[in-house]
């Protein structure tokens, strides 16, 4: 469970004073998944809720995620709806910690998804895109190339020489790469399977929009891709690849500059997860029952990519 900070049940209640129609806690459950804030299952009489405190995301960076998430809701998009307090904002501080209310959707995720839930997802993905489009507020990438080279100077000392050296090239290589001439917008910028939810034949909603950002469009395809397409050995199934394009295709055609850029953009989702799954699992901070995710998974993808140059599907 990645809970670092503890919430009493007395605490929450107290809390919830600041909000109008929510009801009373009637219990508070740690989630079990995430690694980068503390999440809480509310439960009130009023219904069901999902309560954060956030770690390392300051009270001046996330209005953006809030309001993002908000913005999406309201067009449509399956996502947390962000519950706002008597005075008509978001975001809160409980603990000595930024902290924000948002609605439970229905649904939970799977680590076996059919060729159905793999095309829906790509279809809703570029419905986000889309209804990104009018949200007014930027922030660019904060895990971008400035991010995983600063990163990947405090891990170096645990890796061995061709690691080392893997990491060393893959981030040369990113840095000679322009992604600016790309179409943009909001993206989740973190869509594994653990972050969609499904509630029977439809996706229920994208949750734990904490690392959006502004960035390519394509960039966000990718990440997603290298999650819910690759094989055991890292390589990319083509069969599910192409269910994930043929969903986002049938809402949003990709450009020819997207299609030429697939390779580095499936390259540098790979070296952005490896990396920060390497300072996850040598510096993890002290939580209680904390986990960090493999971070032999996504050098292996990386490997195969870098192997296997990834033309984008006809």
């Amino acid at each position: 469970m990645s809970v670092f900070t503890k919430v009493s049940i007395k605490e929450a209640s107290q809390w919830l004073r600041q909000y109008y129609s929510i009801g009373k806690v009637v219990s508070l459950r740690g989630i079990q998944s995430g690694i980068e804030n503390t999440n809480y299952f509310l439960d009130t009489d009023a219904g069901t809720y999902v309560l954060t405190l956030f770690e390392k995301l300051t009270a001046a960076e996330l209005p953006f995620y809030l309001n993002l998430m908000a913005h999406l809701s309201s067009h449509g998009v399956p996502v947390p709806t962000p519950i706002k307090k008597l005075d008509n904002q978001f975001l809160g501080e409980l603990n000595g910690k930024p902290a924000a209310i948002v609605s439970c959707i229905p649904g939970s995720p799977t680590t076996t998804p059919t060729g159905t839930h793999i095309r829906m997802v790509g279809e809703q993905l570029a419905n986000m895109h889309l209804a990104g489009q009018t949200f007014s507020s930027k922030l660019n990438n904060l895990r971008a190339r400035v991010w995983w080279t600063e990163t990947a100077n405090e891990v170096y000392r645990f890796l061995g020489d061709d690691d080392a050296e893997l990491l060393r090239s893959e981030i040369e290589h990113q840095a000679e790469f322009g992604s600016h001439a790309l179409p943009s917008g909001p993206i989740h910028a973190d869509l594994f399977k653990d972050n969609v939810l499904f509630d029977g034949p439809r996706v229920g909603g994208f949750i734990d929009f904490y690392f959006a950002c502004v960035d390519a469009w394509v960039y966000d395809v990718a990440i997603t891709a290298n999650d819910w397409c690759t094989n055991l050995d890292g390589s990319l199934d083509s069969d599910r690849l192409h269910l994930l394009l043929a969903g986002y295709r049938s809402v949003r055609e990709f450009t020819n500059s997207e299609k030429a850029a697939w390779p580095d953009m499936l390259r540098a989702g790979a070296l952005r997860f490896w990396v920060s799954r390497l300072y996850d699992f040598h510096l993890p901070r002290p939580g209680e029952l904390t986990h960090a995710h493999n971070p032999a998974v996504f050098k292996q993808i990386l490997r195969m990519h870098r192997k296997q140059r990834q033309v984008f599907p006809s």
